[in-house]
């Protein structure tokens, strides 16, 4: 396996040279594309419950991202919540004192 190794890194070393570039040198670069990863950002917090473990107690969230519906809504812990997505207690802090009459 080594010695496969070493022969093909021999290979690509023949193509491999060092090369200096000065400052305002233009150089073109070749960028490969990344995977797609689709990042979907919750616009409510439909339900939230309580697990308890041997250790103490997680608090859980039910979001409803923007781009599925209700049946496709997700779990996820409060504290990562409220570090990603602020805006959403915001929301719910304001809903809770609108349905209670004090705005």
């Amino acid at each position: 396996m080594k010695a496969v190794h070493d022969r093909q890194k021999s290979y690509a070393d023949l193509h491999r040279r060092d090369i200096e570039f000065q400052v305002r040198n233009k150089v073109l670069l070749k960028v490969s594309p990344m995977r797609l990863v689709m990042q979907f950002v919750p616009k409510q917090i439909l339900d939230r419950k309580v697990r308890k473990t041997r250790n103490g107690e997680t608090v859980l969230l039910k979001a409803l991202s923007s781009n599925n519906n209700v049946e496709e809504a997700t779990w996820e812990a409060e504290e990562a919540m409220k570090e990603r997505y602020p805006f959403l207690f915001y929301q719910l802090l304001v809903r809770s004192f609108v349905s209670f009459g004090q705005v």
